[in-house]
């Protein structure tokens, strides 16, 4: 068990200064004081004095396997390794695959998601890849939804990009379709994660399905979103209609948005709150591992990056430092809205009977101090204290 002790809690709306109580990887009470006397256990005390608790964050798409490739053989990027994860401050992860899916594999997805878990933290996956119709490891999208654990939908489905195999709109609606229904069956989101490239027709595949089924608007969840002003006013109006929908982070907003021409998170949430949108409607997640080109001040290619989730608390602190947005809504966008999109009970507030996931924050600067996995340390002083299988260990 342990007891952290008088922590400024963020649920991720402030609740003040409390004691938590942790036991078994759940939390088990939150109160002013806690006094925990069990005879015969051992209860580990945490001083939180000082620092503000939040959620633990999850990274709805990220790419566990590795991603790139799309430059030759040699520009396919690493495996995630626990440590990345968790000093960034993600507790939970989603897996997906992205334009490659031969040299990736859905099965070698779900081999990664289970050593994840096993080191530490919670993950879940999507099954296919850019292209439709998707490749399942069953028979079919229901029936990988339903009997594959971790799958809780599809993706990432490519629209609106020379990627995608230019799949029709029965395609596309098809596989929206089975996504739902093998959501409703298992009791799992069953969602659709979509990557919406830079091509003219936007979300044009989305609407149209909005306006000729009956797929409710909770199965679609675009992502990559920034892209352009003319993307994110369809965007606005997609989460008008009840819809949520997600930005992809950046380490380097300024000069990467600059070189790009995209729209930084920051200014894409000031638009929502402005706009008078639920701040519920918008996730950020980082789209770690993919490939990230590197430059200099002048635009010039230096090298072949990857994207990160340290991506995620940069734009948290941005959206918070330099566009006067409150930590709470910053961070209910890598947490409560994606646990509410996603529909993981247990993740995403810090409550009684949900997950001990817990990320410490130093209320002045924002930077990590602690982490805490399913009850676990892993992190801790900004360092991490639990590494991976294959991860060396500092001398």
């Amino acid at each position: 068990m342990k007891l952290i002790k008088q922590v400024q809690v963020y649920n991720p709306q402030p609740m003040g200064v409390k004691d938590i109580l942790i036991s078994e990887g759940k939390i088990v009470a939150i109160e002013d004081q806690i006094q925990a006397q069990i005879t015969g256990v051992e209860i580990e005390e945490i001083d939180g004095q000082y620092l503000i608790v939040a959620p633990g964050f999850i990274d709805a798409h990220f790419h566990i396997l590795g991603g790139g490739g799309e430059n030759g053989f040699m520009n396919r990027t690493p495996e995630v390794t626990l440590t990345d994860l968790t000093t960034a401050g993600v507790t939970t992860v989603c897996g997906l695959l992205g334009t490659d899916g031969v040299g990736r594999h859905d099965a070698g997805l779900l081999s990664k998601a289970h050593a994840l878990e096993f080191e530490g933290v919670s993950t879940y996956a999507y099954i296919g890849n850019y292209r439709l119709p998707v490749e399942t490891l069953t028979k079919s999208i229901i029936d990988d939804i339903m009997l594959i654990d971790k799958v809780i939908g599809i993706g990432e489905i490519a629209i609106a990009d020379h990627r995608n195999g230019a799949p029709t709109f029965e395609q596309f609606a098809h596989a929206c379709a089975d996504a739902r229904v093998g959501g409703l069956l298992s009791g799992k989101a069953g969602v659709v994660n979509i990557h919406v490239g830079p091509g003219k027709s936007k979300l044009d595949l989305i609407f149209e399905c909005l306006e000729k089924t009956d797929i409710p608007i909770s199965t679609f969840y675009p992502t990559h979103i920034g892209r352009s002003q003319a993307l994110i006013d369809e965007a606005l109006k997609f989460a008008e209609m009840g819809g949520v929908f997600d930005i992809t982070a950046a380490e380097n907003p300024d000069q990467f948005f600059e070189l790009d021409g995209e729209i930084p998170f920051r200014k894409i949430l000031r638009q929502v709150l402005d706009k008078g949108l639920d701040p519920k409607c918008i996730t950020l997640t980082s789209d770690g591992q993919g490939s990230l080109p590197i430059f200099d001040d002048r635009g010039n290619f230096i090298e072949m990056g990857v994207a990160s989730a340290r991506a995620l608390l940069v734009c948290i602190k941005e959206a918070v430092q330099r566009e006067s947005i409150p930590l709470e809504i910053a961070l209910q966008t890598v947490t409560s809205n994606v646990a509410d999109i996603l529909k993981l009970p247990h993740k995403g507030r810090i409550q009684v009977g949900k997950d001990a996931d817990l990320v410490f924050l130093d209320p002045d600067s924002l930077d990590i101090q602690r982490v805490i996995a399913k009850g676990q340390v892993m992190v801790e002083d900004g360092r991490p204290v639990k590494f991976g299988v294959f991860e060396k260990r500092p001398n």
